[in-house]
């Protein structure tokens, strides 16, 4: 008897539907034979599965058993499929009967005395059951709530082999679980109003935030660089829907919602040591996993000490940061990951920190300095639309308390800025975008300027050698400034704020003494 029961395999951060086809033969030499493009943790089933069946009261003696993976031209990995193929057998021996698995998908892993265990990629696997029309899904119980995520589809949870075959046989019906609570947005572990001083370095991140841009933070240790990028999280708005399910689905196949609640609304915050491996960083393996570049999809990516990162493993970043994708490259394909982020970078200003601080000897030579700014590429520098100095504090900024604004206050400020830009880049077919990833000639024709403003950003192009991404970077700050002001058209007042932030990013030689010269001064 031939018997297909419905699965998925992950291609990337999507799932794709697989058909188990199992055929039980009588004639022909016994064995337990699985085709269709499977590696090692797939072939090794047989092994969990027979175990399971056994324990659960079901043997199938010396048989010839066939387990065909379609379509066969897709890679297959993990331990995902341990639950279809025993449920495929017992079809093929007649324990139930083929209409209790039509329109359902089965996912899990098989321990050997039946239980059922999590696994990764159950809400991308859920969402291609919605999109292929299937009406369930029978999945563990700590996969259950996020699979349950996905709204037209009815979600089964299940403790072990034992009750999945009660439940297709009608004995004892599985549980339906209900879509869970979406859980509040995480509160940022820092407030801005609790960083004393820095009120350029705030300003800038309000920008930042407002436009989507990158932003890099210079300046010496202790000036409090950490402490504004993981308040910089803290100002972004909360995702939309479909951010939300994207980001979810990056996070299924990298197994970090197993028994977790629903879609987390909150901006996901990554930051990686700077020992972490290139392929940690932007995704990869023998079965491609997405890295920190995409498990920050939709929010913020922050690399504190820059320099110290390998400069292979940033130079990789390039693309992430222009295309808003990963394509990792093997033999058996091509996958890609999303990698919408905003990227959040600090380093000192040269190797012992202190280069341009007033109350601190730098005591590193030129050439020391050189070598510290040449860790980080041109090109790499070139994908920051910002750069924000970060000087040390006197005591008198440490210990005057002021009146700070909130992280709340200021996140409400992005809000309405974001929601100007989504409405303007929507109506030209862009879709809810904000000005960082606006291409080139659209951001252009959407800056009207006067013709003195115009002759000021002639000026700054042509003085300070700034290239043609410079260029449009520098309009795409102008018109995040001139939005936060409500302003229709980019004033002279908004390039000149631009310009603030972009010129440090222009010249490189000597390599970031450009910007960091007039940090004694601003102070």
């Amino acid at each position: 008897m031939n018997v297909s029961v419905l699965s998925s395999a992950l291609e990337g951060v999507h799932a794709r539907l697989v058909g188990v086809e199992v055929k039980i033969r009588s004639t022909g030499l016994p064995g337990f034979h699985i085709v269709g493009l499977a590696d090692t943790a797939v072939r090794e089933s047989r092994v969990r599965v027979l175990a399971a069946l056994d324990d659960a009261g079901y043997r199938l003696g010396d048989r010839n058993i066939t387990v065909n993976l379609a379509p066969a031209s897709l890679p297959k990995s993990g331990s995902a499929l341990d639950l279809p193929i025993a449920v495929g057998l017992l079809g093929a021996a007649g324990i139930y009967p083929p209409s209790s698995v039509e329109g359902t998908m089965f996912l899990g892993e098989l321990g050997l005395r039946g239980a059922l265990r999590t696994v990764t990629g159950v809400l991308p696997a859920a969402l291609a059951a919605r999109e292929k029309g299937l009406t369930g899904m029978v999945v563990a119980e700590r996969n259950a709530p996020e699979a349950s995520c996905v709204s037209g589809i009815k979600v089964w949870a299940a403790r072990d082999f034992a009750s999945v075959v009660e439940h297709l046989t009608g004995k004892r019906p599985l549980p339906v679980v209900d879509r869970p609570d979406d859980p509040p947005g995480a509160a940022s572990a820092l407030d801005l109003a609790q960083i004393r001083g820095q009120t350029m370095a705030k300003r800038a991140l309000e920008v930042a935030a407002a436009g989507g841009h990158n932003v890099l933070m210079v300046g010496p240790p202790g000036a409090g660089k950490t402490m504004l990028a993981r308040a910089f999280a803290g100002i972004l708005p909360s995702m939309t829907d479909a951010e939300a399910l994207e980001t979810a689905a990056v996070h299924s196949v990298a197994g970090l919602l197993r028994g977790g609640g629903g879609i987390r609304r909150a901006r996901p915050f990554r930051a990686p040591h700077h020992s972490v491996s290139h392929a940690g960083l932007v995704g990869g393996g023998t079965f491609p996993r997405p890295g920190e570049v995409s498990l920050a999809h939709n929010g913020v990516l922050f690399l504190d000490e820059l320099g110290e990162f390998g400069s292979y493993a940033l130079d990789l970043l390039r693309e992430p940061l222009e295309e808003g994708r990963v394509t990792v490259v093997r033999a058996s394909g091509a996958v890609v990951f999303p990698s919408r982020i905003v990227l959040v970078a600090a380093m000192n200003p040269c190797r012992c920190g202190h280069h341009g601080d007033p109350r601190r000897e730098c005591t590193c030579t030129p050439m020391e300095q050189r070598r510290y700014a040449s860790r980080v590429s041109g090109p790499l520098m070139d994908r920051f639309d910002m750069r924000i100095l970060v000087p040390s504090l006197s005591y008198s900024e440490l210990t005057t308390a002021g009146n700070p604004e909130s992280s709340n206050l200021v996140r409400a400020r992005v809000e309405k800025t974001r929601s100007v830009q989504v409405a303007r880049w929507s109506a030209q077919g862009l879709g809810e975008v904000h000005n960082a990833v606006v291409p080139g000639q659209i951001m252009e024709s959407s800056c009207a300027m006067d013709k003195g403003t115009r002759e000021m950003v002639a000026r700054v192009v042509d003085e300070l050698g700034v290239s043609a991404r410079g260029y449009t970077r520098l309009l795409r700050v102008a018109r995040t400034v001139a939005d936060m002001d409500g302003a229709e058209n980019v004033e002279h007042a908004h390039v000149a704020e631009a310009v603030e932030y972009c010129r440090g990013l222009w010249k490189r030689e000597p390599p970031l003494q450009t910007a960091i010269g007039p940090m004694a001064q601003e102070r």
